[in-house]
């Protein structure tokens, strides 16, 4: 990408680096927030002045972001491609400026190099003394965090990052997007069907077209058809320490109910450890903006609600990994349980927390899977928007999720068509929701309307729709569909060791104590079957992925945290005298878990 190519409100970035030694990037969406003197102060604190000659390379390209610099004095310039002749500016911060994006506070690698073109003076904050403040002071904490996620934002929408070069129609490919996407990875998909550069970087690296896909990043990195983990751990994604994989809870899934159940677990003295299988957050995760929950009255977006959630488990000394599948669960001995890992690794723990939420269900009709990952989608974010600012998109589904979507997306096409099977929106859609989606003048809502075909070759051109009360059909040329049809749970890797219901969704509590195969092993403990405890002690469910649950997100937050009041229960149950917590996943050792003796009568 050239450097004038710029978003919205945004002024032409200068093509040369040597151009932009005096000219500063304006502060747009709260992406370059100006430090006031008194915040810099409270930083320079926990931080050390150090001067800087022009071309001194800050952070670089590649490599693990450690360090956070306020720029004192001078101007520092963030380019893409660093001594290469793609070499190109993407901003230029000056005094009172910070530099960094979301990478910095989960220690991945850097999308770009900071190089300083004048001389200057930067504060220099390590890592865990940034990540310190911005969990105990809340302005700084809330500059930095919201400053960090709109940067991210802005490398994705530039193509920053490295690139996947695959066929529209490989389900490989889309995997490697898929990925990406959900969580929030600066990079460029290169179709290697229509895109005359996929041509040539293929022979650049002597690489034929059926080895594709590959993901190729500064031009020195190529990985033929990496595996999730592969691409994770070039990128910097959280992993397992090395050590005694044992702890007090696991926790499988990283939705808002597996987040607040760490969160909780962590804080209490549990050495708590995390697995997810695609990316933190969930599913609502990928939600544009959320109205609803309880202490954000202007909303707020999941990737934002999900980042805070991580960034505090990971202060109270959760152990976060991903991407890390679950495939099997099996008692290991009276006191722990061992699940079982894709990649053929293990994990025991004293309590099993299962938060695997649910999969939105894709749509089965004709013509759409190969347009799956291309125009076709199951989640609406800023990734997939930047894609429909010119062309009509519909959405299917009448639930809360497609409203937000609806909304969103409403902001970047001309027109978006909500398609509705049933007679109205109230029956699934929150009323404040409703009432803009109904107002909104670029949404039409198609009540009784259900898609039959999907019309296409390289691209989405039209829909085939039918009216299901008259059978008429007619077509909508739309250039995106996104589907929001409800979900299904990924608990086929439980099934036969925990009572499920109709539909796989986890029994809890005294529907499950009934479904047990083993009702002795209740007999045995002296208690029932607890709230959100499965048909085996000391295994919970909390979410969606949860029989009964109700779908919403702090509905989820609040079964994930009183799970932990649960799992003391438990813990203080199986207790044996005189032993302590087992060495911790998240590096915490001999920890014992706080029992609390006096119970909430409701929660019993």
């Amino acid at each position: 990408m050239s450097g004038d190519q710029s978003l919205p409100g945004e002024e032409p970035v200068p093509e040369k680096a040597d151009e932009a030694a005096f000219w500063e990037t304006p502060d747009i969406y709260g992406a370059y927030p100006r430090l006031t003197e008194d915040q810099t102060a409270r930083l320079a604190e926990h931080g050390q002045r150090r001067p800087m000659a022009p071309n001194d390379v800050l952070i670089r390209e590649g490599e693990r972001c450690e360090t956070f610099f306020v720029v004192l004095s001078g101007t520092v310039a963030v380019v893409e491609d660093y001594g290469t002749p793609e070499e190109h500016v993407l901003r230029v911060h000056g005094p009172g400026r910070f530099i960094g994006e979301l990478g910095l506070l989960h220690g991945q690698v850097a999308f770009y190099t900071a190089v300083a073109r004048e001389p200057g003076e930067v504060l220099v904050v390590s890592l865990d003394q940034l990540r310190h403040l911005v969990s105990q002071d809340s302005t700084i904490g809330d500059i930095v965090l919201r400053a960090c996620l709109c940067r991210r934002a802005l490398l994705v929408g530039q193509g920053a990052g490295f690139r996947i070069i695959g066929s529209r129609y490989s389900p490989e490919t889309r995997r490697l997007r898929e990925f990406a996407v959900r969580n929030r990875l600066p990079h460029r998909w290169i179709d290697l069907e229509t895109d005359e550069e996929a041509e040539e970087l293929l022979r650049r690296f002597g690489v034929g077209p059926e080895e594709t896909p590959l993901v190729i990043w500064r031009d020195t990195t190529l990985l033929r058809n990496p595996s999730n983990a592969e691409l994770a751990r070039l990128i910097g994604l959280p992993s397992l320490p090395a050590g005694d994989r044992h702890g007090d809870v696991l926790i499988v899934g990283s939705g808002p109910a597996g987040l607040a159940a760490a969160v909780y677990a962590a804080s209490e003295g549990l050495s708590t450890t995390v697995v997810e299988a695609m990316a933190t957050g969930g599913q609502a995760g990928t939600s544009s903006r959320i109205e609803n929950l309880l202490g954000f009255p202007s909303g707020i977006s999941g990737a934002e609600l999900t980042e805070r959630a991580v960034l505090q488990a990971d202060k109270f000394g959760a152990g976060i990994s991903l991407p890390l599948e679950a495939t099997g669960l099996r008692p290991q001995d009276e006191d722990h349980y061992v699940v079982a890992f894709a990649d053929g690794s293990e994990i025991a723990a004293r309590a099993v927390v299962l938060a695997m939420g649910a999969r939105y269900r894709r749509l089965q009709v004709p013509g759409i899977e190969r347009l799956e990952g291309t125009s076709v989608h199951y989640s609406a974010t800023v990734y997939e928007a930047q894609q429909c600012r010119t062309d009509p998109v519909a959405v299917v589904g009448g639930g809360n999720s497609a409203g937000q979507a609806v909304l969103f997306l409403a902001g970047y096409a001309p027109k978006v068509h909500l398609l509705v099977r049933g007679a109205g929106l109230e029956a699934n859609m929150s009323r404040y929701l409703v009432d803009q989606v109904e107002r909104h003048p670029r949404v039409e809502v198609m009540l009784h309307t259900e898609v039959t075909e999907v019309l296409g070759q390289e691209v989405l051109e039209e829909l085939d729709v039918v009216d299901n009360r008259t059978g008429g059909h007619r077509r909508l040329a739309v250039r995106s569909l996104f589907v929001f049809t409800g979900a299904d749970p990924h608990t086929e890797w439980l099934a036969g060791t925990i009572a499920l219901d109709s539909r796989g969704f986890v029994l809890t509590g005294p529907e499950a104590q009934e479904a047990c195969a083993h009702p002795e092993v209740w007999h045995g403990r002296g208690r029932s079957c607890m709230t959100l405890e499965t048909s085996l002690p000391g295994v919970f469910a909390v979410g969606d992925v949860r029989s009964g649950s109700v779908k919403r997100v702090a509905s989820a937050a609040g079964e994930g945290a009183m799970a932990i009041h649960f799992v003391h229960r438990h813990l203080g149950d199986s207790a044996v005298p005189g032993t302590t917590g087992t060495s911790a996943l998240a590096g915490h050792s001999d920890v014992s878990p706080r029992i609390r003796h006096k119970e909430s009568a409701w929660l019993a």
